[in-house]
């Protein structure tokens, strides 16, 4: 470790020893910008220790602090509601994730169907009803509620995929999950929403889904045609294949608008493909210049994106629990011991429930990180849209950090105990027969 490391560490002893003297002394409302250097501080000192990994963690916890001590400077700037960047800044982030993928990535549901079944059946099973059972054991408020099952209700997010990377996982199976969880979202996590939280707060199908497809399918879509001629040569054959998927898109558009129809949720339906269309061309137009100009070299996009993705997400998180705080306080201690369960229960269930399968070990711990790690920036999301991000967006918030911390946890304790394939075992001990 340097010596610039062991600065930033001694910085954090000197805070924290303060803060602690402060508190004793009974000084609770000076002790802001002591607990925001302590976390700014570890955040760059734990760089140069083995637990550089939790860097980004501390770094989102030096965010939380600082908006639960002034939450008026992450609520709005003059008049302009800084709440009002969450939805394009997820946008954003899963454009970045587009970017990341490729159709290869859906191969492995031919490739490993039964891995793929188990793994979307214990996603969009295990976590929404221990969600909705804990709120209900809990006894949240209505809205608090619906937050823990619908954060319980989203698909796996990105940090599942580098867990299990970490963790020496399948990754392909890892990828595929991520993959397909995503496509699938627009419509199961609508459904057991209305199923689970219908009760608790008034859900709306059809609003949800389209919420999901303009910020998570889209950005995504968009993200794969600007990857595509982004890094690939131009090929006159899959343009023409791109170019006929958008012109059906533009084809149904065109159809709903001249069939005459007033319904508002036909006409909505007609402005998505649309929308998509105009999305998919400037992407894939966007990627191709870059090619162009950047002559093939454009890996340094594949650098980029995953650090404003980082951003966007500590962003998320701090708007939501400034415009939170309240509710925070007054509950926050047994939602963030809700959240540790719900993440907890997820790994557990996630790794028997495969084994009961009788998947390889290797697959059911992929699967155990897959199903205890949820897309919090698209629970964030939908809760905006929905007008309650300071009620329904807290467990999200919550669930973020903590997420982070047991996930990498698990996933370092993991790679130190490498799984041994059942199936080799077996036959092992045939051949010593």
């Amino acid at each position: 470790m340097n010596n610039y490391y062991k600065v930033f560490l001694g910085i954090c002893v000197l805070s924290v020893l303060t803060l602690v003297v402060m508190l004793f002394m009974g000084y609770r409302a000076e002790t802001g910008p002591l607990a925001v250097a302590f976390f700014v501080a570890l955040a760059i000192g734990i760089r140069g220790t083995p637990l550089k990994g939790l860097a980004f963690t501390v770094w989102i916890f030096a965010a939380v602090t600082a908006s639960m001590f002034y939450p008026k400077y992450f609520v709005e700037i003059g008049s302009f509601q800084l709440k009002i960047l969450i939805v394009p800044l997820m946008q954003i982030i899963m454009f970045g994730m587009g970017t990341a993928m490729s159709i290869k990535d859906f191969v492995g549901v031919i490739k490993m169907p039964k891995g793929v079944f188990v793994g979307m059946l214990c996603q969009f099973t295990i976590m929404p009803f221990v969600g909705f059972g804990l709120a209900k054991s809990f006894g949240f408020p209505p809205e608090i509620a619906a937050g823990v099952v619908l954060i319980g209700s989203s698909p796996c997010g990105l940090a599942s995929n580098v867990m299990n990377y970490i963790a020496s996982n399948n990754l392909a199976l890892a990828v595929t999950l991520t993959a397909c969880a995503t496509m699938a979202a627009p419509i199961m996590t609508p459904f057991m929403m209305k199923m689970l939280a219908g009760q608790m707060i008034q859900i709306s199908f059809v609003d949800m889904m389209l919420g999901i497809i303009y910020m998570v399918i889209i950005p995504i879509g968009a993200g794969l045609m600007f990857n595509h001629y982004a890094h690939t040569r131009f090929k006159m054959s899959e343009t023409l294949k791109h170019v006929i998927i958008i012109a059906i898109f533009i084809v149904i558009w065109f159809a709903i608008s001249l069939s005459g129809s007033t319904g508002e949720k036909l006409l909505r339906i007609g402005d998505l493909f649309k929308n998509m269309s105009i999305t998919f061309i400037i992407a894939g137009f966007v990627g191709w210049v870059i090619n162009y100009f950047a002559k093939g070299n454009t890996r340094f996009l594949d650098k980029i994106m995953p650090i404003v993705s980082m951003v966007g997400i500590a962003y998320i998180i701090t708007i939501i629990t400034a415009a939170g705080r309240d509710n925070l306080l007054a509950i926050g201690i047994t939602l963030v011991f809700a959240a540790i369960i719900h993440n907890t229960l997820g790994y557990v269930f996630g790794y028997w429930g495969s084994r009961m399968f009788g998947l390889n070990k290797k697959d059911c711990r992929t699967i155990a990180i897959e199903v205890g790690l949820q897309n919090g920036g698209m629970a964030s999301g939908l809760a905006l849209q929905m007008g309650k991000v300071a009620t329904v967006g807290l467990a999200p918030a919550v669930f973020g950090p903590w997420m982070n911390i047991s996930g990498s946890a698990l996933a370092n304790w993991w790679r130190s105990r490498p799984a041994t394939d059942d199936v080799d075992q077996e036959d092992a001990a045939q051949v010593e027969a």
